[in-house]
């Protein structure tokens, strides 16, 4: 067997790995999960198994290994997007908006990503907390804008609506 194939079948292995972590936790079960995770790495680290220890250790408040987990999916693969964002929402739990700002722009340049309505909107809340309510909206509807149906952009949408015409009542459109 060559050494193409044999990274290629412990790549192959360690996604499977990483899907059953991703099922645990999405039943709750967060140590389980971070386990399956750390053997998938073991078996051929991944930028995704890397990301998402990241995002079951943020479920465990261990905001600083998800962070350092997240910056070694980055160095695996710049190009890929989840990371990025992750670390500005972890930032955003710690109420840290200003760290936030520059890793959710990273997102949304990244070329592997398919979900920048995450970066927008926590790019919306980050503006939302910081009170700057016009880019907070333009965030929230570009959100909206990536998945219609991204139900907490709608609300957003509305509350900062909402907000800006307490403000000036006849700007809101």
């Amino acid at each position: 067997m060559s050494d193409e194939q044999e990274r290629q079948d412990k790549r192959q292995e360690a996604m499977e790995w990483v899907g059953k972590a991703y099922q645990l936790h999405m039943k709750g079960e967060v140590d389980k999960a971070i386990g399956l995770y750390t053997k998938s790495i073991e078996i051929h680290p991944t930028p995704e198994a890397y990301t998402f220890r990241g995002w079951a250790r943020s479920f465990e408040k261990d905001y600083a290994a998800a962070i350092e987990d997240c910056h070694r999916a980055i160095d695996l693969d710049p190009e890929f997007g989840n990371p990025y964002n992750d670390i500005g929402a972890y930032y955003l739990e710690q109420h840290e908006p200003d760290e936030a700002i520059p890793w959710l722009r990273m997102a949304l340049k990244a070329k592997r990503y398919e979900t920048y309505c995450f970066p927008h909107f926590n790019l919306g809340r980050v503006f939302e907390a910081k009170s700057q309510l016009d880019k907070a909206l333009e965030h929230y509807r570009h959100a909206l804008e990536e998945d219609p149906r991204y139900a907490l952009a709608a609300k957003a949408v509305e509350r900062v609506k909402g907000k800006l015409a307490v403000r000036n009542p006849e700007k809101i459109s």
